[in-house]
């Protein structure tokens, strides 16, 4: 029987220029979906696990289409709130060469941020349940979606359920020092963090020595230092920050690494040239927990994850539309592109 996962957060409405075009040049938006934890919740899907996403979203016709394209990829919606007015919305203007990509949201007052605890019944909603994810942008929308996520990582701890955290801060959301106060509590639960190589330093103020992200320059023994600290500061059993060397907006290096409170185990690095970077780390933590549902030692998790985040960089769209097989062939070294036939 496949194992099963929750994600709760919000999914959004993405309006895209077609290609390169900038947002004042656009006569025509394309129209996906997607989100934090529903991005997660897809990957994990295709790779063949029983995956829910839990989110409130309107009764009308664009709040169906959300839950239609979470439908399309075998996503459990059964316990998706409905009511409230509107779907978040994001515009994704994509970069290119040293121009960057630029996200706007439009997403106050939409469905999520009206919702109230009694919405979620999490005692429920965990029954069965080995994982529950969450990212640091769903209690980053207001003081009531923080205290349902903190909801619901008691309800998970209480049912023995696994809790990871993508931290993912987002400035355009709340100041640092709100997020490290509210991160602060939740993350007493979390069992696995992910981070970047910002957000502990946004969030709690860890920061990785002789490291300059604008510079595409790394320095592993500095990400060590703060895998260890946020561990150390909470308990966690298993730190992963994802390492992104970034040369211009259309070519990454990409690589990461995992503390599991002993060792440390660094990926192989993946030189990408990027089609589409929003959902990226989504996809990491989507694949870093299958592999550890899967049973895969550390080494060969994190190079499934960095292996499952690269290939996202190839697909147009939040979601990650690979499925284990793809991941596993490129995480064993298979990193050829060529035609297969």
């Amino acid at each position: 029987m496949a194992k099963k996962v929750v994600t709760f957060g919000e999914i959004m409405l993405r309006l895209a220029p077609e290609g390169y075009y900038r947002f004042v040049q656009a006569d025509k938006l394309g129209a996906t979906y997607g989100g934090g934890e529903a991005n997660v919740a897809v990957s994990l899907a295709n790779y063949g696990f029983d995956a829910a996403f839990v989110t409130k979203l309107p009764k009308h016709e664009i709040g169906q289409a959300a839950i239609n394209s979470l439908r399309k990829f075998g996503v459990d919606t059964s316990h998706i709130a409905r009511g409230g007015d509107r779907v978040g919305i994001y515009f994704l203007e994509k970069g290119a060469s040293q121009r960057p990509s630029k996200v706007i949201y439009d997403r106050a007052g939409s469905s999520i941020y009206t919702a109230s605890r009694e919405d979620f019944q999490w005692k429920e909603i965990f029954d069965g349940v080995e994982w529950f994810h969450f990212t640091g942008i769903t209690p980053a929308l207001n003081d009531d979606v923080a205290a349902i996520c903190l909801d619901a990582c008691k309800a998970a701890k209480e049912a023995g359920v696994k809790i990871s955290c993508d931290l993912n801060y987002r400035n355009k959301l709340w100041s640092k020092e709100k997020a490290g106060q509210v991160m602060g509590e939740l993350c007493k639960y979390v069992d696995v963090c992910i981070a970047n190589e910002e957000d502990a330093a946004d969030v709690f103020g860890i920061h990785a020595a002789n490291t300059d992200v604008t510079a595409g320059e790394v320095n592993r023994e500095g990400y060590k230092d703060v895998a260890r600290q946020l561990a150390d500061r909470f308990g966690f059993e298993k730190v992963a920050i994802t390492l992104r060397e970034s040369i211009s907006a259309n070519d990454n290096n990409w690589s990461a690494m995992l503390f599991d409170g002993s060792d440390y185990y660094f990926s192989k690095k993946y030189k990408m040239h990027i089609v589409d970077r929003v959902g990226g780390g989504d996809s990491f933590g989507g694949g870093l927990i299958a592999a550890v549902l899967s049973g895969y030692d550390a080494q060969a998790s994190i190079e499934f994850a960095v292996a499952a985040s690269c290939l996202k960089h190839s697909i147009e769209g939040d979601y990650n539309m690979v499925s284990m097989d793809e991941v596993a062939k490129l995480a064993g070294g298979d990193a050829s592109g060529r035609v297969q036939r």
